[in-house]
């Protein structure tokens, strides 16, 4: 069972254990410090938890083409369960202790904008924190994309590993969505595409659309 139960406002007991554990997070110094500390956060949820957040993300994509839904799902599903596990087997084997290099210069702001994004919002804030948690392992321990290699994206991009570098194609996407992981992920922009362009001469509105369906569908957010 999670330690977070449902946060309605932003006094709860949830709320104030998020706030707290975002602050030690962004005074850590080294990446093993890092790692153990997002470790104690994780660990305290279940896999049942992680099939929850999957749960909802496939409620979120229900409209999507039943194709590219599919994959969405697979990737998701592989990524969720996949980082759990790893961050579960370098806690057991004592990894994080062996691991002495700096964290990276984002780390303080990326869990303040957790903190933002985590706190005094709706019962939903848990599965939020443990998405954001599972991403700053990737980006900030190990040096992963905050969205998983093979990732799909309309138009038939995905985040690739070429040559020692993570490319994204929505890298460069970061100021239009709010709470994006693109600031503070090691991902190279995808060279020469044409994926995510907003609508030639769109209306206001139309261009809300766009950036509302980049943040739903492909920044994950439990």
């Amino acid at each position: 069972m999670s330690i977070f139960p449902s946060a309605r406002d932003p006094h709860t007991p949830a709320d104030q254990m998020i706030r707290d554990r975002c602050r030690q997070l962004g005074q850590i110094q080294t990446t093993g410090e890092l790692g153990q500390g997002i470790a104690d956060a994780v660990l305290s949820n279940s896999p049942r938890d992680l099939q929850e957040m999957r749960w909802n993300f496939t409620g979120k994509i229900e409209s999507l083409d039943p194709d590219y839904k599919k994959r969405l799902e697979e990737t998701i599903t592989g990524y969720l369960h996949g980082t759990y596990q790893d961050i579960r087997l370098m806690n057991q084997q004592g990894t994080f202790s062996t691991m002495h290099s700096a964290v990276p210069s984002g780390n303080r702001s990326y869990w303040e904008m957790v903190e933002e994004q985590c706190t005094g919002r709706d019962s939903q804030a848990r599965f939020r924190f443990l998405k954001f948690l599972l991403a700053g392992y990737c980006m900030l321990v190990t040096g992963k994309p905050g969205h998983p290699v093979g990732m799909p994206f309309p138009g038939g991009d995905t985040v690739t590993f070429t040559d020692g570098n993570y490319y994204c194609p929505v890298r460069e996407k970061a100021n239009d969505v709010d709470a994006a992981l693109c600031p503070f992920c090691p991902a190279l922009q995808t060279p020469d595409i044409g994926y995510l362009k907003p609508p030639l001469n769109g209306s206001k509105h139309r261009k809300q659309e766009f950036i509302r369906d980049c943040y739903e569908y492909h920044h994950f957010n439990g």
